[in-house]
């Protein structure tokens, strides 16, 4: 070979070798992509709890016993008895109207009564001596017949004297104005001094506010619900169902209320029923006329299986979650959900206890490709989640 074709050929081995190093590396690459670790997802394992389904409706508080006081007499208010909102007992006064007019006439009709009294006495005496006189002749059958006729008014008189004094004495009594029953006082806009009468209008309103009930309207689907649960009928119904009030600062009242009525109509605008229950309230944290929120929920609680909201996916197919199968490889559950509590839904066919299901990660898993399940970490306690950080 001549010197020029040596040339020519070590100048193609220098070409070569780069093309040969870069081929090299290609061939190199696959087996680093295949090395990667499966991408890591958070899990849960499925287990039954107990839960209590429940559902919330908005009703409104009502006493159980109202009443508006209200003179039955006219006169000079002179006394009230208590404080707005004091608690009362039964028979406690309340007011006082001006006593004397109502004494004096008391008096008098009791004067008027042993007038009558007397006069009827006499008349029977003079009765029973014009019958002796009769019968013996010195007294005419006629003014002994208007003896026995005085007799007869004089004792009308006295029961109208009687009945007179019977009134007067009714007058006097609502002078002193007392409550039915005990309850709790509210504003009164009249002070001692004033002219009050049956036209005076609401002197003060007492209420019983413990227990107090609250109305609500349930829909039919509700309904349905709770006496399908509830064999037994209404009395087995207030027994398998709590009732509690969400009190306008979204606490619950710390007493359970009891179903104590269901109207027997339903409110054809609305297609629901009026519902009616007692509910504890030694606090006095309710008040008539007030506005709540009502929660019916089960008393026994019923063991389902419960999962994160953040679990569930949907697509065209309809609600599925993403399990953790054999192999660590994901696979594709369909399943069927109810409301659940606040963040989570009840799972009612689809999943079995044990179950690995995805719940964070879930847009790095594929089905069929295999994932690194770990274990869900619950978030320090007074931890500020890292949107609600980025909100702030």
């Amino acid at each position: 070979m001549s010197k020029a074709g040596l040339r020519g050929a070590r100048r193609m081995v220098m070409a070569l070798v780069p093309l040969a190093a870069i081929a090299a590396c290609d061939e190199a690459a696959p087996p680093q992509q295949q090395s990667a670790a499966p991408p890591a997802v958070a899990v849960i394992t499925v287990e039954r709890q107990p839960i209590a389904s429940s559902a919330e409706f908005i009703g409104r508080v009502e006493a159980i016993d109202k009443v508006e006081v209200r003179a039955r007499v006219t006169g000079y208010l002179t006394a009230r008895h208590f404080n707005e909102g004091d608690m009362v007992k039964a028979g406690d006064p309340l007011f006082t109207i001006e006593q004397a007019p109502f004494a004096a006439e008391v008096a008098l009709r009791q004067a008027q009564v042993e007038r009558a009294e007397a006069e009827l006495q006499n008349a029977t005496t003079q009765v029973e001596r014009g019958r002796e006189l009769l019968r013996t002749n010195d007294l005419s059958q006629a003014r002994f017949d208007d003896r026995v006729t005085e007799q007869s008014r004089n004792q009308a008189n006295l029961a109208a004297a009687r009945a007179e004094l019977d009134q007067a004495r009714i007058q006097y009594g609502y002078t002193s104005i007392r409550t039915v029953f005990d309850g709790r006082a509210g504003r009164s806009p009249l002070s001692p001094g004033n002219v009050v009468g049956p036209d005076s209008g609401v002197l003060v309103t007492v209420v019983r506010d413990d227990p107090i009930r609250v109305v609500f309207p349930v829909t039919q689907r509700e309904l349905l619900r709770v006496r399908r649960a509830s064999a037994g009928g209404e009395a087995d119904a207030a027994n398998r169902i709590q009732v509690l009030v969400r009190l306008p600062d979204g606490t619950l009242l710390d007493t359970i209320g009891r179903l104590d009525f269901v109207d027997v109509t339903a409110n054809r605008s609305t297609d629901s029923v009026m519902v009616t229950a007692t509910v504890p309230n030694g606090q006095h944290l309710l008040t008539d006329g007030q506005s709540v929120t009502v929660v019916l929920r089960e008393a026994q609680p019923q063991q389902a299986i419960v999962i994160p909201q953040s679990a569930i996916q949907i697509d065209q197919q309809g609600v599925f979650v993403l399990v953790v199968g054999a192999d660590n490889k994901v696979e594709v559950k369909r399943i069927r959900t109810s409301r659940g509590p606040a963040g989570q839904v009840v799972v009612t066919e689809g999943l079995e206890v044990g179950q690995l299901i995805i719940v964070e990660g879930s847009q790095r898993a594929r089905p069929g490709q295999p994932v690194t399940p770990r274990p869900l970490q619950a978030p320090p306690e007074g931890a500020v989640p890292a949107n609600a950080a980025r909100a702030g």
